[in-house]
């Protein structure tokens, strides 16, 4: 019984080097993956030569919208925190948290049909009873209750404005989703007509920082 005891226990010291080597070459090869990936973005980033690539020459090959978004973000905010394959990321720009441009045009028909490829991100706590109806007003408005933001998807940064300040009068009582929905037709009808309303310049709430929610664990 001393013999076998003695066995087991040297093969299983043996095998701990080997169970060492295997994690240690496992998270070499995740960090080379890492390392692949970073170069690979890199690389989209610059040209033949090495050299940093504009917005412009960036989005060179983009769809049209997203492109021409592009342009007036960088001449609004300057150049992107963030250049990555179909997507730019500009962050902290005024009361924004994010802006998100993607190279993807997505069909939305309210309140008239047009894309989707331009997102506003501000950080702001949502009721959870508000999410429902925030749904309902604009299928653009996207709630991330964990991290604690609200965001709106359009094709210019005023629609963007419009449906944020018009998602806060939901999430206050002022306006229901039909009405909110009422409002923006209108206020988007009289923008053509050469009206501009307060709610396309500027935020009319301020955003709240810290506004995450983790959430709780649950109890076995």
């Amino acid at each position: 019984m001393k013999l076998i005891h003695t066995s087991i226990c040297l093969a299983i010291v043996s095998v701990l080097p080997l169970a060492g080597i295997a994690s240690s070459q496992t998270q070499n090869l995740s960090q080379k993956t890492d390392s692949v990936r970073q170069s690979q973005q890199t690389a989209n980033m610059q040209n033949a030569d090495g050299m940093k690539l504009t917005v412009a020459q960036f989005t060179a090959e983009w769809k049209e919208g997203p492109q021409k978004a592009a342009k007036l973000m960088q001449e609004k905010y300057g150049d992107p925190s963030g250049m990555m394959p179909n997507k730019l990321i500009w962050t902290d720009k005024g009361p924004f948290i994010e802006i998100i441009l993607i190279n993807e045009e997505i069909q939305h028909d309210f309140p008239v049909p047009h894309k989707d490829f331009l997102q506003h991100v501000v950080e702001f706590k949502v009721p959870t009873d508000k999410i429902g109806e925030l749904a309902a007003f604009d299928g653009s408005i996207i709630v991330d209750r964990t991290r604690g933001t609200l965001g709106a998807r359009c094709d210019v940064e005023a629609h963007n404005l419009l449906a944020l300040n018009l998602a806060y009068d939901v999430i206050t009582g002022k306006k229901n989703a039909e009405q909110a929905r009422t409002a923006f037709g209108e206020i988007v009808k009289a923008e053509m007509a050469g009206e501009k309303h307060e709610y396309l310049t500027k935020l009319i709430f301020q955003p709240m920082p810290n506004a995450g929610d983790a959430d709780k664990t649950l109890k076995e």
